[in-house]
C-alpha cells in the first residue's frame, strides 16, 4: 500500500470514528459507511485534500491537512474568527491537530463560480459586498500575520523568478531591473497606505458558495492576514473567470468605498483598488507558473492570459506607471 492509500486509510477511520463519537453520539454505525459515502471535492492550489461524506442524511467535509506540508491550526483560528463575525464559514465538528484531519459542516457544493454570468454582475457584487464589510469591520485582525512590505514585495517577485525566468526563459536588463523596483515600490507603498483589515486573502468565486437559505458561506480562508482593505475586493473584481467591463468596475469600486471607506475620496479609492488589483495580478501570473512548473498543477497555466489582459489594461491609466508599462507590456503581449 502507497503512502497515500496509507493515509486515506487512517483518514476514513478517523472520521468514522469521529462521526461515531461526536455526531452520532455513539450510535451504531455501520461498518461500510466511510467507503460508501466518500466522495473526493475538488481541492485547491494547495497539498490539502477535500472529501465528502453523509450520516444519517447528513453531509460532511472531510479535509486531509498532511503535515508538515499544511497546518490546520490557521484554519481553526480563523474560522472562529469569521463565525465570530457573523460569517457563514463551515463550523468544526473535529480535528486531530498532529494527522492534520478536520471534520467540517458542509456548505454544499454551489459555488458562486457557476453563477458569473455578464447578467449577474451586479446582483452577485450586492451578495458579496455585505460579506467584505462584515470581514472588514466585524472579523478580529488582532494578532494575524502583517501583509508587510516584505510579504508585498515576495509576492512581486514571483512574477520575474517564475514567469520571466522559469516561464518565458527571460531576465530583465539592468534598466528594466530599476523600472520594476520602482514599480514595486510604489505598488507595496499604496497597499500600506490603506486601512489595514481583516484580509481573507483568496476572496474569489470559487471560494464563495450559494447557501440553501440564500447566505454566502465562505471558505479556503487559512492564509488571512491584516492587511490593505482593497484586497479582498480587488480578488473579487478582477475573477479568473470572467472578465468585467471597465465601466462595471468603477461603479462597484464606488459602491464598495461608499460602504468600506466612507471617508476616503472616491478617486484615491479607486487608485487604491486599482494598485492593489496590479499588485495581486502581477503575483497570480508567477503564482500560477510555479503551480505548473514545481507543484506540476497544470490547468492554472492557461489561466494567465487572462491576469496579464488585466495588467496591460490598467497600465495607460496611470501616469505613474509609464516605466512599469513599457516593461510590462514587452513581457506579458502575446
Amino acid at each position: 500500500m502507497s503512502q497515500s492509500d496509507q493515509r486515506l486509510a487512517q483518514l476514513q477511520h478517523w472520521t468514522t470514528a469521529v462521526l461515531h463519537e461526536v455526531v452520532a453520539n455513539n450510535s451504531q454505525v455501520p461498518a461500510d459507511f466511510v467507503l460508501n459515502g466518500w466522495q473526493p471535492v475538488s481541492g485547491d492550489a494547495s497539498f490539502r485534500r477535500y472529501f465528502r461524506t453523509e450520516f444519517q442524511n447528513q453531509s460532511y467535509i472531510v479535509m486531509d491537512a498532511p503535515p508538515p506540508k499544511e497546518d490546520i491550526a490557521p484554519f481553526i483560528d480563523i474560522a472562529e474568527r469569521l463565525l465570530s463575525g457573523g460569517i457563514h464559514a463551515p463550523r468544526i465538528f473535529a480535528q486531530q491537530l498532529d494527522m492534520g484531519f478536520l471534520l467540517l459542516q458542509d456548505l454544499g457544493d454551489q459555488m458562486l463560480q457557476s453563477m458569473l454570468q455578464p447578467e449577474n454582475g451586479q446582483k452577485l457584487f450586492d451578495q458579496v459586498l455585505p460579506v467584505l464589510s462584515a470581514m472588514a469591520a466585524d472579523c478580529s485582525g488582532d494578532d494575524l500575520p502583517e501583509y508587510s512590505a516584505e510579504k508585498l514585495q515576495q509576492e512581486l517577485d514571483l512574477f520575474p523568478d517564475w514567469y520571466l525566468q522559469k516561464h518565458l526563459g527571460l531576465s530583465m536588463s539592468a534598466a528594466e531591473r530599476q523600472s520594476w523596483q520602482a514599480l514595486q515600490s510604489l505598488l507595496v507603498d499604496n497597499a500600506l497606505a490603506q486601512p489595514q483589515v481583516f484580509v481573507h486573502r483568496d476572496f474569489h468565486s470559487c471560494n464563495l458558495h450559494q447557501l440553501a437559505d440564500g447566505g454566502t458561506g465562505v471558505i479556503d480562508f487559512q492564509d488571512a492576514v491584516r492587511g490593505p482593505i482593497t484586497y479582498d475586493l480587488a480578488s473579487w473584481l478582477w475573477d479568473r473567470y470572467i472578465t468585467w467591463p471597465r465601466d462595471k468596475l468603477e461603479r462597484w469600486m464606488t459602491q464598495a468605498g461608499m460602504v468600506l471607506a466612507p471617508d476616503i475620496d472616491t478617486q484615491d479609492w479607486i487608485r487604491y483598488c486599482d494598485l492593489m488589483g496590479l499588485q495581486r495580478n502581477l503575483k497570480i501570473i508567477g503564482i500560477f507558473a510555479r503551480l505548473h512548473y514545481r507543484d506540476n498543477k497544470n490547468a492554472y497555466l492557461e489561466m494567465i492570459p487572462r491576469f496579464s489582459d488585466y495588467v496591460i489594461k490598467l497600465l495607460p491609466i496611470y501616469p505613474e506607471l509609464k516605466a512599469g508599462r513599457v516593461l510590462l507590456e514587452k513581457y506579458l503581449n502575446p
